[in-house]
């Protein structure tokens, strides 16, 4: 046996193997670098993929924002109107109706309700409810010359989409509360009596703290005195007599 350098007894046929196995491995710090690095680097690599997808223009097939036309961004507009899982790439029967009555397309006399929702059921597909954008502008070329009579296609196509480009839905005012008959009776007013009676006014409304409580009035009239103010009345006009 020989006494390698290493400080092991070993046979000349083992000392070139144990020679390998003594080599310095990197510590545990180097091996945490490495694999920083590492992990920086398929980030990057992901990070430069998702950018060039974005330029194709290759996600799901759908357009960039900044290049989609002013037909686009309404057809978008109105298709996520009321629904806040709606992803803009398809409208429902609701939103269809409600774009061709806020963009002027039904006008009451050459397109109706009824031409409206004829047209959905024809375009879309079936056992679907809604209608991609290629179906929508399918729609609207079937509307464009009942729309504008009198105009060739191509015109009547442009001029309704005129009416539609750039717009978005028209949100109304606050809905009214319809009451019911029980409810209307029971805070109507004019019908309380009794302590009740005293709480409000003519018109209906609250008169506080004097409609609670009894405050003293310095009028020298009795309280509820239905003649209160004749006495001075009638002294003034005799005097002017």
């Amino acid at each position: 046996q020989r006494y390698c350098g290493f400080g092991f007894s070993c046979r000349p046929d083992q000392q070139w193997s144990k020679m390998a196995d003594c080599k310095v491995k990197p510590g545990r710090g180097e091996a945490d670098q490495l694999s920083t690095k590492v992990q920086s680097d398929r980030l990057k690599e992901k990070v430069v993929k998702r950018h060039i997808s974005d330029s194709n223009g290759s996600d799901g097939g759908s357009t960039p924002l900044d290049e989609l036309t002013a037909l686009e961004e309404a057809f978008r507009r109105f298709a996520i109107h009321g629904d806040t899982r709606a992803t803009g790439r398809e409208m429902n029967g609701k939103n269809w109706s409600k774009l061709c009555k806020d963009c002027n397309v039904i006008d009451g006399k050459n397109v109706t309700i009824t031409d409206v929702d004829i047209v959905f059921s024809k375009v879309k597909a079936k056992s679907f409810r809604t209608i991609t954008f290629d179906q929508f502008k399918d729609a609207l070329d079937q509307l464009a010359q009942k729309r504008f009579k009198g105009k060739i296609k191509e015109e009547a196509i442009q001029e309704i989409h005129k009416l539609i480009e750039g717009l978005s839905p028209i949100v109304s005012g606050i809905t009214k509360t319809v009451l019911s008959p029980t409810l209307t009776r029971l805070t109507d007013t004019s019908k309380f009596t009794g302590s009740h009676k005293e709480r409000f006014d003519q018109s209906g409304k609250g008169r506080g703290k004097a409609g609670r409580e009894y405050l003293v009035q310095n009028t020298g009239y009795v309280v509820g005195y239905k003649h209160a103010g004749t006495y001075d009345q009638k002294v003034k006009g005799a005097k002017d007599d």
